[in-house]
């Protein structure tokens, strides 16, 4: 079981809901059996001192279908995936929100589906292991919009207006090591008037895959803090999936947060995606992150079942091994605890509505 004496983790970004089903056949694991298989099901969970997290509902389009969220330090082998229409998006969207939907429903109050930051308080102090309803790229959003407020009801509470490519709202950064995150142009009109709505619902906005010019045109309309839930320092890891010291600053006055990215990828400082890569590389990260926005805007992001995962954080299970390597590198039991949910829920607070 988790070890009692580190705090839970609310984690800032999950493919779960993709994996699942397995991404070829034969592959397919129930969320409620301890597996071999992928990173997050609710025993590991449990042993790894995991409370909960965001969910992504994500279209992965033809091409991505059977490949995770990876990157590649070879740009021959980078390929725009194509966007999914309309139709493709709202048919996979709908699918993935009823498994979350289903899975709430299978677990006899073991998992709730959050919609307020007081649930969110609630369920970690009592262990009740929560989610987030999250879209990653709003493909499943038509373009008045009129999804986005039926979703909400449903129990959508953020959204990233875009994945790595581009689609009505705007466009994505691609993944390709050594750039930065200035790879096109910023928001369409329909973009700025996905994120005036956001507002208005209390909606968060998800900014981690989207490209510098979408980012500052996200900032210049939000009233809401600035958030990216799962990237980490550009001056570290030269992906363009990582944010600039500029946009760091930003977050900062915004009063934002981001949850660094357990993709070895996005880590280390040559864009090499080895497994070995051992934990002090992410500590890394989390202290240049710190430094730059403050204790209590950085938080844990993990993209477990969409990445690759360091091997001595190859499943949830193994969540405290990071924890405690937080804890040994000098991290005091209050700074743990806003690392670990604290900040995640003050962000939260000061976005939505309830």
């Amino acid at each position: 079981m988790a070890d009692a004496t580190l705090p839970l983790v609310f984690d800032g970004h999950n493919d779960t809901l993709l994996d699942l089903p397995g991404r070829e056949p034969g592959t397919e694991r129930d969320f409620f059996t301890r597996g071999a298989r992928g990173h997050i099901d609710l025993p590991r969970a449990k042993e790894g001192g995991l409370g909960g997290g965001f969910f992504a509902v994500f279209v992965p389009g033809k091409r991505l279908a059977a490949t995770t969220d990876a990157i590649s330090t070879d740009p021959t082998t980078i390929t725009n995936p194509a966007t999914p229409d309309l139709d493709e998006a709202t048919r996979v969207a709908m699918r993935m929100t009823a498994r979350l939907f289903r899975i709430e429903e299978r677990s006899e109050g073991q998992v709730k589906i959050v919609r307020t930051a007081d649930e969110l308080a609630q369920c970690l102090a009592s262990g009740t292991f929560c989610a987030i309803l999250h879209f990653e790229g709003a493909e499943a959003i038509d373009e008045e919009l009129n999804a986005l407020e039926v979703y909400y009801r449903a129990g959508l509470r953020s959204i990233g207006p875009v994945w790595s490519r581009p689609n009505i709202f705007a466009e994505g950064v691609p993944f390709k090591f050594g750039q930065t995150p200035d790879t096109g142009p910023g928001l369409t009109d329909a973009g700025k008037a996905l994120v005036r709505a956001c507002n208005r619902l209390g909606v968060m906005l998800d900014l981690s895959h989207l490209n510098e010019k979408g980012f500052w045109d996200v900032a210049a309309l939000t009233d809401a803090p600035l958030v990216a839930t799962h990237s980490n320092a550009h001056a570290l890891s030269a992906s363009p999936r990582n944010l600039t010291d500029r946009q760091l600053a930003a977050i900062k006055e915004s009063d934002g947060m981001v949850g660094v990215n357990y993709n070895v990828g996005f880590l280390t400082a040559d864009g090499n995606n080895d497994p070995a890569m051992p934990l002090e590389t992410m500590v890394r990260h989390f202290d240049y992150l710190v430094e730059h926005l403050g204790i209590d805007r950085v938080g844990f992001g993990s993209d477990f079942d969409g990445a690759t995962m360091p091997r001595d954080l190859s499943d949830v299970s193994k969540l405290g091994n990071l924890v405690r390597a937080l804890k040994d590198h000098g991290y005091d039991d209050a700074s743990l605890r806003k690392l670990a949910h604290e900040n995640w829920i003050r962000v939260l607070r000061k976005t939505w509505k309830g």
